[in-house]
């Protein structure tokens, strides 16, 4: 049914997929096809026509039965981002981060075989790659990839990195899938990753994880390095032990505001 009070260009088919989109709320990560239709007001086939379009361009991935989004949305717009509760919960602690150690840090989430940059504080200094809120990049060769493809279900890391990256960046270290396999288990041994120039020349970084109340990795946060300045041992020596802080704190805020209820009050 068509919506009252519109105009003559109205798109009723646009809106009904932002109503989809936006069915997905705190809590609700995942849905079915009968909550998203019930939540949005359609019936299941128009809603599950919108839901495989929204997969098809990336938008949303068929999750445990159901129907979740993805970082991709978060290309819809910047002012998004600032607004999401992580980016709030998590940006003091990201400055006071980057005022310990003097270099720019971030947090991203795993798109497919890709990360995707949600939050950024980040340090004047030219580096190889010019990372912004939306920057995709390969995940297996950046630190922020392996934290969050470590955290993955047994089995999934290979259907993941079995997509095709969109972030058209050539990595420089390309390993079989032996050599891959060790180094996520080292990840997952000790709980946080380091990459030295394997992404690209000139760039080293530090990240751990970001959890949820229940412990689920939603996020990784990381320090970047230019390679020339920072060393290796300095990034495992100093600047890990203050990651791992700001990682755990921002965690427990998380979990904390996932506790409050969220009420949106109609004007």
């Amino acid at each position: 049914m068509a919506r009252a009070d519109t105009g003559p260009d109205f798109i009723e088919a646009l809106a009904r997929g932002l109503d989809v989109i936006r069915c997905f709320r705190p809590g609700r990560p995942v849905m079915s096809l009968t909550e998203v239709a019930t939540a949005a007001g359609l019936a299941r086939p128009t809603a599950r026509r919108i839901l495989l379009t929204l997969q098809e361009l990336g938008y949303a991935r068929g999750e445990r039965g159901g129907y979740a989004l993805t970082p991709r949305v978060l290309e819809l717009g910047v002012s998004y981002v600032r607004s999401m509760g992580l980016w709030e919960v998590a940006r003091p602690h990201m400055e006071r981060l980057v005022a310990q150690t003097r270099e720019s840090c971030s947090i991203a989430q795993l798109d497919g075989s890709d990360i995707v940059y949600v939050a950024r504080v980040a340090v004047p200094k030219i580096v190889t790659l010019s990372v912004q809120i939306g920057t995709r990049f390969p995940a297996l060769q950046t630190s922020l990839g392996k934290v969050l493809l470590a955290a993955l279900p047994p089995g999934e890391v290979e259907r993941v990195l079995a997509e095709p990256s969109r972030s058209g960046v050539e990595p420089r270290w390309r390993p079989d899938a032996a050599e891959r396999d060790a180094a996520l288990r080292e990840v997952r041994a000790r709980g946080w990753a380091i990459t030295d120039e394997e992404l690209a020349l000139g760039i080293r970084s530090v990240a751990a994880p970001l959890r949820d109340g229940l412990g689920r990795v939603i996020a990784a946060l990381n320090v970047n390095a230019h390679a020339a300045e920072t060393s290796v041992e300095r990034l495992a020596e100093e600047h890990l032990p203050l990651l791992l802080r700001t990682a755990g704190a921002i965690s427990a805020d998380w979990a904390a505001y996932e506790t409050v209820p969220h009420v949106t009050v109609g004007s």
